[in-house]
């Protein structure tokens, strides 16, 4: 039963359809899953001749009615952009489309006719251009599943990290932790690596602190007051939580193999560690989603300057189709 990757095409005008058929011209994709395009055949069509592919492009209208082999690029034909959309240009028309593919993705996980969501970038202007007021990917998500709970998870070969906060000043970060979150989020990481199949997977949580505090020597008691009564629920619920543990070693423990996933307290305490260790094969992940949905994404823009152009490198997609894989729900 090999997994059904719901693809979206993202915004037409960047390289998003362009590494989307490069990515499914790898053949070891195909032996891992069953892909599936959500867009506009005659986006890949076109696409299809500037990376000289011998695809087939299959529009279809329905998961059922895919081929699922290789050589055959089966996409969700929406039919909604013009034959010729500009390459590397803000379009309303675009915009809008993103949001479409993505919103039917999510009827699709709903239904449970595809495993996991993996998409290709959007542009936030060309977003709002065409009538959809959201920051990203992300709270389209949240919006579109009735999720309030979630989390930003960010992965590379060696190593996992959720986020207790994300795109906030430091400052507000600190502010903003409190035991009921970090009690949710470990809980986040426990159930999404326990559907993927992943038995008593090891969670380990950041310190706020130089030395996680050290006993009070550092700081003002965060983590004995923000984090250890939300590590202590989890862990009387039978979670396998460790922590808080002084981030400058718990990386090198996670990547060496320690834990299976990391607990970062603010932005920059994960992302620096998952971009050192592999910013060509990061993938960012939604996590939380109600009912199980897990969406991973390209750790990358639209690039419109290099779009149509046959430039792009397909690896993020390629990688954060192997995480769609890895989290997907297993059946």
């Amino acid at each position: 039963m090999k997994p059904i990757i719901g693809i979206t095409m993202g915004d037409a005008a960047g390289i998003g359809p362009e590494i989307i058929v490069k990515a499914l011209h790898h053949e070891e994709v195909y032996q891992k899953c069953r892909p599936l395009v959500i867009g506009d055949a005659k986006t890949l069509r076109r696409v299809k001749s500037i990376v000289h592919s011998n695809a087939i492009i299959n529009p279809i209208s329905d998961p059922a009615e895919a081929k699922y082999e290789y050589g055959v690029i089966d996409v969700i034909d929406l039919d909604i952009l013009p034959e010729d959309l500009p390459f590397g240009q803000v379009s309303p028309a675009a915009g809008d489309a993103a949001f479409q593919y993505i919103a039917k993705a999510i009827d699709y996980a709903k239904e449970k006719k595809i495993d996991s969501i993996c998409t290709a970038p959007l542009n936030k202007e060309a977003l709002h251009k065409g009538g959809h007021m959201y920051p990203g990917h992300t709270e389209i998500l949240a919006e579109l599943t009735g999720t309030e709970d979630f989390s930003m998870m960010l992965t590379t070969p060696n190593l996992k990290v959720i986020h207790l906060t994300t795109h906030i000043g430091l400052i507000d970060a600190i502010n903003s932790i409190n035991p009921e979150r970090t009690y949710k989020v470990i809980k986040l990481a426990h159930d999404t690596l326990s559907r993927a199949g992943l038995e008593n997977p090891k969670v380990a949580v950041c310190g706020i602190n130089p030395h996680a505090g050290e006993n009070g020597l550092f700081g003002y008691g965060e983590e004995e007051e923000k984090l250890e009564p939300g590590i202590e629920r989890a862990k009387a619920e039978g979670m396998n939580v460790t922590g808080p543990l002084p981030a400058d070693t718990l990386f090198f423990r996670a990547g060496r193999g320690d834990f299976d996933i990391v607990v970062a307290c603010y932005h920059d305490q994960g992302h620096t560690p998952v971009k050192v260790m592999g910013i060509e094969n990061g993938v960012n992940i939604t996590v939380g989603l109600k009912g199980g949905i897990v969406r991973t994404s390209v750790d990358h823009g639209t690039a419109f300057d290099i779009a149509g152009k046959n430039i792009a490198d397909e690896q993020s997609m390629l990688a954060a189709l192997e995480s769609a894989i890895e989290l997907a729900p297993k059946r």
